[in-house]
């Protein structure tokens, strides 16, 4: 039986794994998180890699606190990139296949058509800068899938929606910015792709390399808060600002919308849309 490590499997990736990992037949999965792996350690990992043996890695382990890092930069970067060289020095060790996810942000958003896996990156932020520098790391290693992936949400951990109904509990109306135009991702569906991902792999080359995910179809922050409190039937108020009227210590992608065709093509996957995986994840989150 194949063994899959996952790192950062406390975070909404990892957790949506967790939980199609009982369905998934012929592989054996391996959690970690921090507190019981410690990827930043390299001394840590080796005595893991001794002990166990691994067929791939989905390394969904980030520091995402986009503002936070322009202060914690070192943190920052220990997490985002130097946790992925620790992780492809032992991947190119063992023959792993190494999975790893990245972001929107390695782009500065002012694209006017949808991002392909070959625009020229230009991350304006510290947290884009790390995760570039991570994915720099991760190619150096010839067995390495980079998964770039943009507003990801779900019922776990902190985001977006959670944010914008946990807000309307006490507030009548709220002001969302409109001109940060992308796609949000349910953790679910991209969960879902990264496993037909390894099952494809199982009966044909690894594919190497890097590919967009996110859901179809395109929004704003103003549209995706709209349709939130439309399908919940929460009755909140939302104002259109734009960006220079909510500053942040980080810059945003103005336009993040990625090509999502090299993706679709290589291992045949069909991506829902934005607005059916949202509704679905609404309904989950009202089992909670």
């Amino acid at each position: 039986m194949k063994s899959i490590l996952v790192t950062g499997a406390n975070g909404q990736l990892g957790k949506e794994i967790q939980n199609i990992a009982s369905d998934i037949n012929n592989f054996n999965f391996i959690f970690s998180d921090v507190n019981s792996l410690d990827i930043t350690n390299e001394a840590e990992l080796s005595l893991f890699f001794e002990k166990n043996s691994i067929d791939y890695i989905i390394n969904c382990a980030a520091y995402t606190a986009v503002d936070k890092a322009e202060s914690e930069k070192e943190l920052c970067n220990k997490i985002n990139s130097i946790a992925v060289k620790n992780l492809v020095s032992f991947a190119q060790e063992y023959n792993i296949n190494f999975i790893t996810i990245s972001t929107d942000y390695v782009f500065d958003g002012t694209n006017h058509k949808p991002y392909t896996e070959n625009d020229k990156t230009s991350p304006n932020s510290i947290y884009g800068a790390s995760k570039l520098t991570g994915e720099s790391e991760a190619l150096k290693y010839e067995k390495t899938i980079i998964i770039r992936t943009s507003w990801l949400y779900s019922h776990y951990g902190a985001n977006f929606i959670k944010t914008m109904l946990s807000l309307s509990e006490t507030r009548n109306e709220l002001n969302v910015i409109f001109d940060q135009i992308g796609t949000p991702t349910y953790a679910a569906d991209l969960a879902e792709a990264i496993i037909e991902i390894i099952r494809y792999s199982e009966n044909n080359e690894f594919a190497a390399g890097i590919y967009n995910y996110s859901n179809e179809g395109v929004t704003s922050w103003y549209d995706f808060a709209k349709t939130i409190f439309r399908i919940t039937n929460t009755n909140c108020k939302v104002l259109p600002i734009e960006t220079k009227d909510y500053p942040t210590p980080a810059a945003r992608p103005h336009y993040s919308v990625l090509n999502k065709s090299k993706i679709k093509n290589t291992f045949n996957l069909f991506i829902p849309y934005w607005e059916d995986s949202l509704a679905e994840c609404l309904k989950e989150h009202r089992k909670k």
